[in-house]
């Protein structure tokens, strides 16, 4: 058996605990993750701790907020006049809503705080500036990302021995 490494597609269960121990996201009773390592599906850190595992190997991982979600940004708070609101929402603090954006798109918003007047919205991930603690299980390495989908044009791929000798990069 391989270690898991950078490229390969792992299948691997999980349960993600927060400092005070409540369980925010978990695999248990559900199919497995499956990830590329090193694809960018996952958190940086979350890469990194499954990198080196082999099959059936089980450990609990602490990933820093820097590596998780990132550190909470206050530049991500923005108030928001109450009255643009419709006027039957009860917001409260802690509330998630989402926010149009002027070309077409959304993105989730939590209420932090809020007036009379005015909404303070929070753009962060919900879990930023948590420091995420995962008991992890190996279940299985699926198979290894090619390194190039791109062929040549005798059909084989870019990287491959060519006749002559010659490898095309």
């Amino acid at each position: 058996m391989n270690p898991a490494k950078t490229g390969d597609t792992v299948r691997i269960h999980y349960t993600g605990t927060l400092e005070d121990g409540e369980v925010f996201d978990s695999s248990e009773g559900q199919e497995p993750l499956e990830f590329v390592i090193g694809g960018g599906q996952v958190i940086p850190g979350f890469d990194a701790a499954v990198t080196g595992m082999l099959p059936g190997e089980r450990k609990t991982v602490t990933i820093p907020a820097a590596e998780a979600y990132g550190e909470h940004n206050e530049a991500m708070l923005m108030e928001v006049d109450r009255a643009q609101l419709p006027p039957e929402m009860n917001p409260q603090v802690g509330d998630q809503l989402v926010v149009g954006t002027p070309d077409g798109g959304q993105y989730p918003v939590t209420i932090f705080a809020l007036s009379n007047d005015v909404l303070t919205l929070d753009a962060n991930h919900p879990l930023a500036g948590e420091d995420l603690t995962f008991a992890l299980e190996l279940v299985e390495v699926v198979g290894t990302k090619p390194k190039s989908s791109l062929v040549g044009l005798d059909g084989r791929p870019l990287g491959e021995a060519r006749p002559g000798g010659l490898i095309m990069p």
